[in-house]
Parts: C-alpha cells; structure tokens; sequence
C-alpha cells in the first residue's frame, strides 16, 4: 500500500481506499515509493484520473508523485486547485470566482495563476510545516468547506456535518446557527466558493 491519499489537513496518509480525482505538488518519493517531502512546489493542483489517454506507472522514478482525494471537497481543502491542463474550464470558473471572492488583493483575470498560488501557500501551511486554519461563523461558511471538530475533519454541506474518512462520509449531523467554527479549507478558497465555485463533494446521505 503506498502512502498516497491526501486528507483535509493536506497530510498524505496510506489508505486501501480509491480517490476519484489525481492530485500534484511534484515529485515527493524516492526510488523506494516513500515520501520524502510534503510537496516540491507552490502550484498544488486536481487533475483529471483520466486525461488524453494517457497512462503513468505509480511513482515512477524522476516523476511528478500521484496523489489521490475523495472527492474536489477535500482536494481544496487540502489547498489544491484545479489544473490548467486537463481541467481548463473549471480551472478558469475556480479562477474567476477566486477573483470575485478575493477582490483585496486588486489581482483581475491577467493575473497569472501562480500570484494565486502564493496566496494559497501562505494559507495552507505555516513556516513550521503546519495547516492553517481560521475562525468563523458557520452561517458565514459555504457549502463545501471543512471543518475541525474534536481534532476531526468534517464537510459543511446545507447546514449539515458530515464526518470524513478515506472511504467516505458519515451520516450528517445538523449544526446550530451561530457556532464558532475552526476552518480548514484555506481562505481565499472559501471565499471563491462564496463567490459561487461548487466544489464535487462525494455526500449520499
């Protein structure tokens, strides 16, 4: 089993468990498979399982490492963004509704995605190699976004939590208006979710 699954926190972790998308942050394994860093670059993207045809070996040596994710949810949570490549069209919505969500810092549609990027390496992890989070209001919040509670990650989905697991999802519990929330989805992605991107989410229930 290779440790290649990323959760909400952006940890990668081994799991049995299958991702439906693939994920980048460059080549993170040796030639042994184990990881060796938690990422190479600041572009951290979500591809496509299948793009083109193509076909990649897992881990092959001198190549990009092969992430996985439960679903776009946890893919941004994490701090991934869409991939301009096999993704174009949601790469663009994502970097329209990050400009409409994020108007602070006066970027407009010229800005190269890569300004973007730095802002989301500040948001997702500190100079100890640590998740940032924030505080909020859980009427200020989304749908899409993960939350802390008791060191767990949850999905904030129509006014419900749900419980994440590499294989899925609990049952959702109902949240009352106004708690204080920890925020792990990073916060200029929040706010493009705001500004109306709808991430893929994997809740059945």
């Amino acid at each position: 089993m290779l440790q290649n699954r990323v959760d909400p926190c952006g940890n990668i972790i081994k799991t049995p468990a299958r991702g439906a998308w693939l994920g980048n942050r460059g080549q993170l394994h040796n030639n042994g498979k184990t990881i060796l860093r938690p990422f190479k670059h600041q572009a951290w993207i979500i591809c496509l399982l299948q793009f083109k045809g193509r076909q990649r070996a897992i881990m092959s040596p001198g190549l990009w490492t092969e992430l996985f994710f439960l679903d776009e949810a946890t893919a941004f949570s994490a701090g991934h963004r869409p991939c301009f490549e096999c993704r174009r069209e949601d790469a663009t919505r994502f970097k329209q509704a990050w400009l409409a969500g994020n108007p602070q810092y006066s970027f407009n549609i010229k800005t190269s995605i890569g300004e973007i990027d730095k802002i989301l390496q500040q948001e997702r992890i500190d100079a100890q190699g640590q998740k940032v989070t924030f505080e909020a209001t859980v009427n200020d919040l989304p749908n899409g976004v993960f939350i802390q509670l008791n060191d767990k990650p949850y999905l904030l989905n129509h006014h419900r939590l749900y419980q994440w697991s590499p294989s899925g999802y609990s049952a959702g519990e109902l949240l009352p208006d106004g708690d204080i929330l920890t925020v792990l989805t990073p916060r200029s992605i929040v706010n493009a979710f705001g500004a109306g991107y709808q991430p893929q989410i994997s809740v059945t229930s």
